[in-house]
């Protein structure tokens, strides 16, 4: 029946959509208190100034408010909101001026004219585990997706941080499935070739 609660929905997020779409105010300021501070993380993965990330902030609530009544339940309401949010992000960085950028090549590996790589890094020297644990190691990686070209970095971002599809991506950056596998790839090599400066 169409009166059904939403199935992917937790009870206290069907009461909670429930006020919402009532106009409940206390509502829409529990939303915000709620839910406000994870996605202010998600949005400073994309958005280096603070004030963007306050100002996607505010649109990503206010994209949501006027879309609860085409909310369908189809996935929880935390990831509904973190899909706006990362749209709003991406409309953000479409409309600003881009600064100029070292190009991506100044980050891949050098081979040589035998195929070898000119510099082989040596193996790190930590794991998954480790890095994952320490704060430091946290910090530096993500220092080194922001030093990526903004074209790259929110590819490598999408796809293995946010973990969206390859399509996905595509549709959110406006460009060709194929062009999201290049430049992935390449992404990828030139996070390993600044990580390798550190662990190698």
């Amino acid at each position: 029946m169409s009166d059904s609660p939403p199935t992917m929905l937790a009870g206290d997020e069907v009461v909670l959509l429930q006020r919402l779409r009532s106009g409940d105010d206390a509502a829409f300021a529990e939303l915000v208190q709620t839910r406000g501070p994870r996605l202010l993380v998600v949005l400073q993965r994309y958005l280096p100034q603070d004030q963007d990330c306050q100002d996607a902030l505010q649109e990503a609530f206010i994209s949501a408010f006027k879309a609860l009544a085409r909310f369908q339940g189809d996935s929880s309401l935390g990831t509904w909101l973190h899909r706006i949010a990362v749209n709003c992000a991406m409309m953000r960085i479409r409309s600003q001026k881009r600064s100029r950028e070292r190009p991506i090549e100044d980050y891949l590996p050098k081979f040589l004219a035998d195929g070898h790589r000119q510099n082989p890094g040596a193996a790190w020297a930590i794991t998954y585990d480790t890095a994952v644990a320490d704060n430091e190691t946290r910090e530096l990686v993500r220092q080194s997706i922001d030093a990526l070209p903004e074209s790259y970095r929110l590819i490598l971002l999408l796809r293995d941080i946010e973990e969206r599809t390859t399509e996905e991506t595509a549709e959110l950056l406006e460009l060709s499935v194929a062009n999201v596998k290049t430049r992935l790839h390449r992404a990828r090599q030139a996070l390993r070739e600044l990580l390798d400066q550190h662990f190698g």
